[in-house]
């Protein structure tokens, strides 16, 4: 079989441009795998559910009548042990689950400031 003298040149420079839009496409075109695209999607998924607990939790604090001996025990702890306590004292536990919740009590946290917050005495509470 006698193949055109321009085909070996043609399937070559194909070849080559697939390999070069393949290789452009992946570090400067924003290409990713589905692995790649599938991890990301997972922590922006997290990013979000955590950011929609956060008032979850933050009512949580506000509505316990024990609040101010927890706050206590959360100030009480070593700054990187905060988180710890806020998930021991129970607001970082969602409702319908039975453990709390890392990175929701991280945000809570956060949110919370509990070196900025007064405590509330018992006759402030509103009940009604």
């Amino acid at each position: 079989m006698n193949a055109p003298e321009w085909l070996k040149p043609g399937v070559y420079g194909a070849v080559i441009g697939a390999v070069f839009v393949g290789v452009v496409g992946f570090t400067w075109g924003g290409w990713v795998t589905g692995g790649t695209a599938n991890d990301r999607a997972m922590a922006m998924s997290q990013g979000d559910v955590v950011a929609s607990m956060v008032p979850v939790c933050l009512e949580m604090a506000q509505s316990d009548p024990a609040r101010a001996e927890k706050l206590e025990t959360i100030r009480a702890a070593s700054t990187y042990q905060r988180r710890d306590a806020l998930m021991e004292v129970g607001w970082a536990t969602v409702p319908g689950t039975d453990a709390p919740n890392r990175d929701i009590a991280q945000a809570c946290l956060a949110a919370l400031d509990v070196d900025a917050l007064p405590e509330r005495p018992e006759s402030a509470v509103d009940e009604g």
